[in-house]
């Protein structure tokens, strides 16, 4: 048998509250959470991942519309059901503007109820089902703002798409004011699009060895499924010892790419073009955050980001693209 569906019921009328579970529970076998209170509506949602959300239009203290935006913040695309007494056009055109996916007027039949619940909670785990796989993103860098300049783009585009980002920088760079300027540059970077950044000094004469085991340990952390890191064909050392290093520790990661840095060689060879159309504004946001107040180096110009990502256009799609040299692509990984 399948999983029975799981439905939280908001209603501050606890009669019709207990209707609705009775209902959904006899008629359909539903796990179902009854909600008086709107202070518990996200603890209940959080706790339960329902399939279907039923809420009253009106509620002490509250409003229904404004319920359904907080369910949607913990879980967007759960269906909801609103339910009200006052039949209005008003009512119904504030909750579709919402996202609810129905309104009904009540009182509601059981079989109304019935049908609404189970045709939703169904369609909604075929949904799930089909979706594509939410990826976890850890990028990684030899300086501050090496990811961004490589990958910036794609980053923005994975933190819109609701996706976990990670940034991994493993030095201080060399532009005045140390780990400090470092951290404050990257993390503001990183803010920017919603993402999150470790920090690690390794200092300059740290071993492939020694990296081996920082990025190993923050893999361990992230548990990523995507690995973005710098391409092996790059006149700077540092560059290639990070790339070495993260291809030995992510051997368990299912997909590594390889980004174009700053110093990539005419040997850059990318094999995959990824449109960030609607992103580069978001890109050059994350360039803007390095050495604002000192000269900055000719590879954060903006029109520069621009023009080499309207260049990788012409082999992938849109007007825009980051290219990636693409390690490894599978389900399969190595031990």
């Amino acid at each position: 048998m399948s999983e029975p569906y799981r439905v939280v019921v908001i209603e501050d009328d606890v009669d019709v509250a207990i209707y609705t579970r009775t209902v959904l529970e006899k008629r359909l076998g539903c796990v179902v959470a009854m909600v008086t209170d709107p202070r518990r509506v996200q603890e209940a949602v959080g706790i339960l991942k329902p399939d279907v959300v039923i809420t009253d239009i009106e509620m002490p203290g509250v409003s229904g519309l404004d319920l359904i935006a907080g369910i949607r913040e913990l879980q967007p695309d759960v269906p909801v059901i609103v339910m009200t007494a006052h039949v209005s056009v008003d009512y119904a055109v504030g909750a579709l503007r919402n996202h609810a996916n129905e309104f009904l007027t009540k009182p509601v039949s059981s079989a109304d109820l019935v049908s609404h619940v189970s045709r939703l909670a169904e369609a909604s785990r075929q949904a799930a089902a089909n979706a594509p796989e939410r990826q976890v993103v850890l990028a990684i860098g030899a300086h501050p703002d090496d990811i961004e300049v490589g990958v910036g783009g794609i980053l923005a585009a994975h933190r819109a798409a609701g996706e976990d980002v990670t940034l991994l920088t493993l030095s201080r760079g060399m532009r005045d004011g140390g780990v400090r300027t470092a951290w404050e540059e990257g993390s503001a970077s990183a803010a920017s699009i919603g993402a999150t950044l470790i920090l690690e000094d390794t200092g300059d004469q740290q071993s492939t060895e020694s990296m081996i085991d920082v990025v190993r340990r923050v893999v361990a952390e992230v548990n990523p499924t995507v690995v973005y890191v710098h391409s092996a064909t790059d006149r700077h050392l540092d560059h290639r010892k990070v790339h070495d290093a993260t291809i030995v520790a992510t051997g368990a990661v299912r997909t590594v790419a390889c980004y174009q840095g700053s110093t990539a060689t005419v040997e850059f060879h990318p094999n995959r073009f990824v449109t960030i159309d609607g992103f580069t504004d978001a890109k050059l946001g994350m360039l803007a955050h390095f050495a604002a107040n000192t000269e900055r180096p000719a590879y954060l110009d903006a029109g520069l980001a621009l023009a080499t990502a309207r260049y990788w256009s012409r082999f992938g799609e849109g007007q825009y693209c980051e290219p990636l040299e693409i390690v490894r692509e599978s389900g399969q990984v190595t031990g």
